[in-house]
């Protein structure tokens, strides 16, 4: 009787073990997963932010044209 509750230990025993090791190979994956979406939300945010910088540059080209147009209007 006794063996049988060693050999359930036993196993059960194995099962955790085997669960941790899947867990933290899961664990590993998932941590590569953030990193690599880290490192793409950073390149979409440098990519937002040099085109806000276009539009920035565009707009002051368009109101600088638009004062030259006014002022043509005006003569």
């Amino acid at each position: 009787m006794e063996l049988v509750k060693f050999e359930e230990l036993e196993s059960k025993l194995r099962n955790l073990l085997e669960e941790h090791i899947f867990l933290k190979k899961k664990n590993r994956e998932l941590e590569e997963i953030i990193r690599s979406k880290g490192l793409e939300l950073e390149e979409a945010n440098n990519n937002i932010r040099g085109l806000n910088e276009e539009r920035n540059t565009i707009r002051t080209k368009v109101d600088s044209m638009l004062d030259l147009l006014q002022d043509i209007n005006a003569q």
